[in-house]
């Protein structure tokens, strides 16, 4: 990065998720979005509108990365190309903000870690779902000993929107994705991972293509599939306009046992009529719970004893809405990177759980498709471990 004191930042994937970046945008304090990168004309030219006619706009990542006058880049593009832009940019020396999931492989991950090591070059990872208020409450009260030594926890993950978000585009196919058990999953496996303390070190999954396979009406190879949400496409068998090639999986399930000891499961289901995830932590002293998951929710907290239902808990903690995308994940996690780059300091996502995501989500694939086979997590590589462990809270 360079010694003047306006952070100036570029945007690689400047269209749909590329949208995050906008709230790094304050040049009152000193932090100007200056470069944008995509494949969508239109994209490009709504990043000039917004940023300005003097903002750089290209359909080239490289001629981006060749910008001198750019400190550091936002990476948002599609999952497969997160890999090939990140390792580009960070041996072009720029600070890079890595939307999740790392990579759609382990060695892809390993490889993006090495090449920040080797370059000296800050790395932070997206996973905005650290940034949330009802999980940050139940890290928060976890962390407390409110329900004693976390033993085993699980996640049901209720996907509304997957006919429309991850069925018409390129996560409907297994080459680009690797699979929604890692694409979509990797949020909830990063949670999982941080309430409970520790990485999963053995998988073993089931699941399949169970329903959007039977929907005949797709569109063209050369066209875009349309993502958008609309509720009006219900059931679930009525969509219309589904990926040319859809050959992962809709509903998955995958156990862990974590290198701490502890066991956690996490299912996902992308025909829900409803969206949010539930997250359950249970410890030698009680069992802590989630109402929603972004925007206005509850954590509850059971830790007396009663053989029977009990639909009030001994806590109850109220969770109010925060403004900004993502339940206000975006902007503190955008808020928490620009600190990062500015000042240093400790950071709440971690590049090593990051990797550890992405590993037990493929090797939970990988379980997935050979008959459920159990399969080891690979270890990163310790030096790696160490390095980038030094700035995560």
């Amino acid at each position: 990065m360079s010694d003047r004191s306006e952070l100036r930042i570029g945007v690689i994937g400047a269209g749909g998720r590329g949208s995050l970046a906008a709230y790094a945008h304050k040049p009152e304090d000193g932090v100007r979005l200056v470069a944008g990168c995509d494949t969508s004309p239109a994209a490009l030219e709504q990043f000039k509108s917004k940023y300005g006619p003097d903002a750089f706009v290209t359909d080239d990542y490289t001629e981006l990365l060749d910008c001198d006058d750019v400190d550091a880049v936002f990476v948002t593009t599609p999952d497969f190309c997160h890999e090939e832009h990140a390792v580009a940019a960070l041996e072009a020396g720029k600070a890079v903000y890595l939307e999740k999931p790392m990579a759609i492989t382990i060695e892809g991950c390993d490889r993006i870690l090495r090449a920040a090591y080797e370059r000296k070059v800050k790395l932070y990872l997206g996973h905005n779902m650290r940034h949330f208020a009802v999980i940050e409450k139940m890290k928060e009260l976890i962390d407390q000993g409110a329900i004693g030594e976390v033993k085993t926890a699980w996640c049901r993950h209720f996907v509304s929107y997957g006919g429309d978000a991850y069925f018409k585009d390129w996560h409907a196919e297994r080459a680009r994705s690797t699979g929604l058990l890692l694409q979509k999953g990797a949020h909830d496996i990063d949670v999982l991972h941080w309430l409970c303390g520790g990485y999963a070190r053995r998988v073993v999954a089931m699941g399949g293509l169970t329903l959007y396979d039977r929907i005949d009406n797709r569109h063209g190879l050369t066209e875009r599939g349309d993502a958008a949400f609309v509720a009006d496409n219900w059931p679930p068998l009525s969509q219309t306009g589904m990926n040319p090639v859809i050959d992962v999986e809709d509903v998955s399930m995958m156990l862990m046992h974590l290198d701490n000891g502890v066991y956690a499961s996490y299912q996902q289901c992308h025909f829900t009529p409803d969206a949010w995830r539930n997250y359950t932590v249970i410890g030698t002293e009680g069992r802590i719970e989630n109402f929603n998951d972004a925007g206005e929710g509850q954590v509850w907290v059971w830790n007396t004893r009663r053989d029977a239902y009990r639909p009030v808990p001994d806590q109850q903690h109220h969770i109010p809405p925060r403004q900004g995308s993502h339940g206000g994940g975006d902007p503190r996690i955008v808020a928490e990177f620009i600190r990062y780059l500015r000042q240093g300091g400790s950071v709440a996502t971690s590049p090593v759980a990051a990797r550890y995501s992405v590993a037990a989500g493929c090797k939970a694939t990988e379980s997935l498709r050979t008959g459920s086979t159990p399969m080891d997590v690979p270890k990163l590589d310790p030096v790696l471990d160490a390095y980038f462990r030094a700035d995560t809270r």
